[in-house]
């Protein structure tokens, strides 16, 4: 069983290299890393190629095109992406081999927690286990992925990519590509133990997209899933 992993990025130069880090320096290495160059005007690209990872562009703007394009890109079965400001744990590839050797699952989450505030670092994941279980009552008992820390088979993605929303405005493309997985009958595991960590840039910058803009997402991807 091999892992590709994807790393979506856009200007990212003052974050990737510790993210870059941390998927490197692994106890079971990544078969292959793949960071989505996505119009970067800074020195994204320099530091991944550093870092020994293989770059693919994406013109078109936007979190969900540079995922696709990495998913796309990726040779092996499992393909893991984390976002350009996560650090991962050493054992992060170990323990995605391990669920997907052990259980009869399509895609895998994991808690993240912010590890960059003095407000909100913790290793308490307890506001991310909150969000997935509140995300699992609101549809019925559906599992979600969480954008950062999410794992899928190559099968599964090739059954979905056809369908998944392309707009970013529109839907949480983690939540959309959740529920197209659930759609074609694919199954999501949670693995408690597969922690990472990630910014909380976005939350202290724009703390109103937190309480309000994603709430309202939330309900858009629903009722946008709902319809189709």
């Amino acid at each position: 069983m091999r892992v590709s992993v994807v790393i979506p990025a856009y200007n990212e130069e003052k974050y990737i290299k510790k993210c870059l880090i941390s998927v490197v320096n692994q106890v079971v290495s990544a078969d292959e890393i793949i960071v989505v160059n996505n119009n970067s005007t800074d020195k994204t690209e320099t530091f991944a190629r550093k870092f020994g990872a293989r770059i693919v562009n994406e013109k078109v703007q936007g979190m969900t095109p540079a995922r696709n394009r990495g998913f796309n890109s990726a040779k092996y079965e499992i393909i893991a992406r984390c976002d350009a400001d996560t650090v991962v744990p050493k054992d992060w590839i170990k323990r995605i081999k391990s669920n997907f050797e052990k259980g009869d699952i399509d895609a895998l989450t994991g808690p993240v927690f912010f590890n960059d505030s003095e407000i909100l670092k913790s290793t308490s994941t307890l506001p991310a286990d909150l969000a997935w279980k509140s995300f699992k009552l609101i549809a019925k008992g559906k599992k979600y992925l969480i954008g950062p820390n999410m794992v899928i088979t190559k099968k599964i993605w090739t059954q979905v990519k056809d369908i998944v929303e392309m707009d970013d405005k529109k839907v949480h493309e983690d939540m959309d590509l959740s529920l197209k997985i659930a759609k074609v009958g694919g199954r999501i595991g949670y693995d408690p133990a597969l922690i990472v960590g990630i910014s909380a840039r976005r939350l202290k910058k724009h703390p109103e997209s937190f309480f309000l803009e994603y709430p309202v997402r939330v309900v858009k991807t629903l009722l946008a899933n709902n319809k189709k």
